[in-house]
C-alpha cells in the first residue's frame, strides 16, 4: 500500500506498543482515531518536524512556492528525522506556484527526497497528472463552488487513476459546529463526487461539535497548520489527537449499541 493511503488507513486502528529485544525500536501504543493528523509546515525544519511527530502528529506537509529551491535543501534531512520518529509516516510537498516548470525530474528528484505524495491545485497543468513516478502519490485542491453542476463537473477528477487522494479546499467558517443539515449538504455534494480519500485543514481550536460536523463530510485526515512556536505545535497536535480519539470511541460506541438492538 502507498504511504500516505498506509497512514490514513492505520490512524483507524489500535497499535500495541512493543520492542524487539533490547535493541529493537520500541512502539509507542496509539489508539484509533477519526482521522488521520497532518501537520502543515511553511517552512522546512528537521527539529519541528521530529518534535511533531513525536507529539502525535501521522504525517506532514510542507508548502514551496515552486520558485525558492534552496528552501528544499534540507528537504530529506528533515523527513528522515520526522520518519525516524515514527512509524507508517508520510509526508508530502504542497506546491503553490511555479507549476509550468515542473517535469519528471523535479518529480523524481522530490522521491529521492523521501516526498511520498505532491499536493497540486486545480488549476495546475493537467500534464503533471500524467508524471507518474513510483511511490509518488498525487492530491488534488478541490475547492468549494456554488452551483447545482459544480458537484457534476468536479466528478471528472475520478476519470484520473494516478490520484490518490483529494485535498477538500472548503475554507470552513469558524462556526463549523452549528452549520446546519443543508449547509452540510452543500459540501457533501461535492465530497461524494470525488471518491478519493479526503484531506480537510481544520484550525487549531476544534470543538468536539466541530469535529464531529467535519465527520459528516467523510474525511479521512485532518491537516493542522503549524504554530509560529514548537511548543505550541506540540500543544495543538496533542489536543487535536486526543479530540479524534474521543470521537472515534464515542462513535465506535454508539455504532455497537445500534448493532446490539438490531
Amino acid at each position: 500500500m502507498a504511504k500516505l493511503l498506509d497512514m490514513i488507513a492505520q490512524a483507524r486502528r489500535a497499535q500495541g506498543g512493543s520492542g524487539i529485544g533490547f535493541v529493537g525500536k520500541s512502539k509507542t501504543q496509539t489508539k484509533p482515531r477519526a482521522a488521520a493528523l497532518v501537520v502543515e509546515f511553511s517552512t522546512i525544519d528537521a527539529e519541528h518536524a521530529e518534535s511533531a511527530i513525536k507529539a502525535g502528529a501521522d504525517g506532514l506537509l510542507f508548502t514551496w512556492n515552486g520558485k525558492n529551491t534552496s528552501t528544499l535543501e534540507t528537504l530529506k534531512q528533515t523527513i528522515d528525522a520526522a520518519q525516524a520518529s515514527g512509524d507508517n509516516v508520510s509526508c508530502g510537498l504542497h506546491i503553490t506556484g511555479g507549476w509550468d516548470k515542473l517535469d519528471r525530474e523535479n518529480f523524481e528528484h522530490f522521491k529521492e527526497q523521501g516526498v511520498n505524495f505532491i499536493v497540486l491545485p486545480l488549476h495546475a497543468p493537467a500534464r503533471l497528472l500524467a508524471l507518474q513516478v513510483k511511490d509518488l502519490e498525487m492530491v488534488v485542491s478541490v475547492p468549494m463552488q456554488e452551483g447545482d453542476t459544480y458537484p457534476l463537473f468536479i466528478r471528472n477528477l475520478t476519470a484520473f487513476d494516478n490520484i490518490a487522494a483529494v485535498h477538500l479546499d472548503f475554507s470552513l467558517t469558524n462556526n463549523i459546529g452549528t452549520m446546519s443539515i443543508e449547509d452540510v449538504l452543500r459540501y457533501r455534494a461535492v465530497r461524494e463526487a470525488v471518491r478519493f480519500p479526503a484531506l480537510l485543514n481544520v484550525d487549531a481550536d476544534l470543538s468536539e461539535a466541530d469535529a464531529y460536523t467535519l465527520l459528516t463530510l467523510g474525511i479521512q485526515a485532518v491537516i493542522l497548520p503549524a504554530s509560529d512556536t514548537d511548543a505550541t505545535t506540540q500543544e495543538q497536535i496533542k489536543a487535536l489527537r486526543e479530540l479524534l480519539e474521543k470521537v472515534h470511541h464515542e462513535e465506535k460506541e454508539a455504532m455497537s449499541g445500534l448493532t446490539s438492538r438490531s
